[in-house]
């Protein structure tokens, strides 16, 4: 099964409010940009990536977690982060039954997320996969 199919008998079965919550999510977020990509990873999460990872989503008892990798560093004019606060890197948005997503504040921090990679991959030297310059011989 391909992480596309994987989400969506996740969403699938979740049969209440957090199903329609986590597909609302996932089409903001394919909707932002389309180069992001969708994987499945740690047992069981979906992932949206684009040069990196975006954000994580999971659907916990009394709600929907949508946690980005890099949310410490993205602006949130919005105020959509929610959780985590403390933490240096990642920041994420707990949504429970009956709260609304300002869909256009979400899409705009999900492009930002997407522009942090794109930027930091820009940045990122070259490294180990660049291959060195032959010396001449004199």
């Amino acid at each position: 099964m391909n992480p596309t199919e994987h989400i969506d008998q996740l969403i699938a079965g979740l049969a209440d409010w957090r199903g329609e919550t986590l597909a609302a999510i996932r089409k903001d977020i394919l909707e932002a940009d389309p180069e992001i990509i969708e994987e499945w990873k740690w047992m069981g999460s979906p992932v949206w990536s684009c040069d990196g990872i975006i954000a994580v989503g999971n659907a916990h008892k009394e709600k929907v977690k949508l946690t980005f990798s890099h949310g410490a560093s993205l602006p949130d004019p919005d105020k959509l982060f929610n959780a985590g606060l403390g933490g240096k890197v990642w920041r994420a948005i707990d949504v429970f039954e009956g709260d609304t997503i300002d869909r256009r504040a979400l899409k705009e921090l999900i492009r930002a997320a997407v522009e942090f990679n794109r930027a930091k991959k820009k940045k990122a030297p070259a490294g180990s996969r660049a291959k060195a310059p032959k010396s001449e011989k004199a």
